[in-house]
């Protein structure tokens, strides 16, 4: 496999590896690393794309057009090998196209682009999913960037709020054994505003099928902040491991299976459906304030 591929611009550097077309890390000029390492000693993941679903399926298997198919969690992007399509000193795009391998679990023609840009003390990360085969083809898509918690020179005890811009209190959701649980829960947001705590995350991950909006802060209290935006990503995740310094901030387009609604990937809450031919586009940018 190739090395990763590294881009900067005056206020920020970041390389991507072609496996998974994944983040790998995010500097900014003063030296300072924003996203989380990877150590496996909580999770070795920093920032997969998850294709062709998000979260899991019932015994790891889908179902498609009635037939069965292997699938681990969160798809099998994350665990191959993108082809360099193009890069520059302050951008590169990345492309997967189907393989005998990925045909043996997901059974359609596609290419997925995975774009990564810089402007300013922004990074903008953009997939396009392109339906090649001559059918509708059904698909989850998401992204899961996990950062430093704390942020960069601060302390465990330095309290961190996650602050939604359109200030509401979107109902929460949970997985239990892996699969969704569709009762909603009560907002932990007041205002828009939710004061991380490692005690959230005991019951795995936080889950906001709708409500969130397109824009969200991740701040410390007297610190620096992160100010991120969503394209074409209704749902947002925020998971940990308990006790582990890292957050994820995950938008989504496609959730996990939900008990008692079965295998089909077309039964999947926020599933997408490409007609033949045409394409859809999702995206996601941080911007680092301090």
């Amino acid at each position: 496999m190739s090395d990763d591929i590294l881009i900067k611009n005056e206020r920020l550097a970041v390389a991507v590896s072609p496996l998974g077309a994944e983040t790998r890390s995010l500097t900014s000029k003063d030296g300072r690393e924003w996203l989380w390492d990877g150590d496996p000693a909580y999770w070795t993941g920093r920032a997969p794309i998850l294709f062709p679903i998000v979260g899991k399926a019932p015994d790891n298997r889908v179902t498609i057009e009635g037939m069965a198919f292997p699938m681990q969690q969160h798809g099998f992007a994350r665990k191959n090998v993108f082809a360099l399509e193009d890069s520059s000193s302050s951008s590169c795009r990345f492309r997967l196209d189907p393989t005998d391998e990925t045909r043996l679990a997901y059974p359609f023609e596609f290419s997925l682009s995975i774009t990564h840009a810089l402007s300013d003390a922004t990074l903008t990360v953009t997939a396009e999913v392109e339906n090649r085969d001559d059918r509708p083809m059904p698909f989850g898509f998401g992204f899961h960037p996990a950062f430093r918690w704390p942020m960069p020179g601060l302390t465990r005890g330095h309290v961190h709020h996650i602050a939604l811009a359109n200030r509401a209190a979107p109902a929460m959701i949970r997985l239990r054994d892996g699969l969704l649980d569709l009762t909603p829960l009560a907002s932990p947001f007041s205002g828009g505003l939710l004061a991380l705590d490692h005690d959230y995350f005991e019951e795995d991950a936080m889950i906001f099928p709708e409500g969130a909006g397109d824009r969200l802060s991740l701040s410390a209290e007297d610190g620096p902040s992160l100010h991120f935006r969503f394209e074409n990503l209704p749902n947002l995740a925020l998971w940990t491991k308990p006790g582990a310094p890292y957050i994820c901030v995950e938008p989504w387009h496609g959730m996990a299976a939900a008990h008692g609604k079965g295998p089909a990937i077309e039964d999947r809450p926020f599933t997408v459906t490409l007609p033949a031919g045409k394409s859809a586009r999702f995206g996601w940018s941080v911007t680092i304030d301090g």
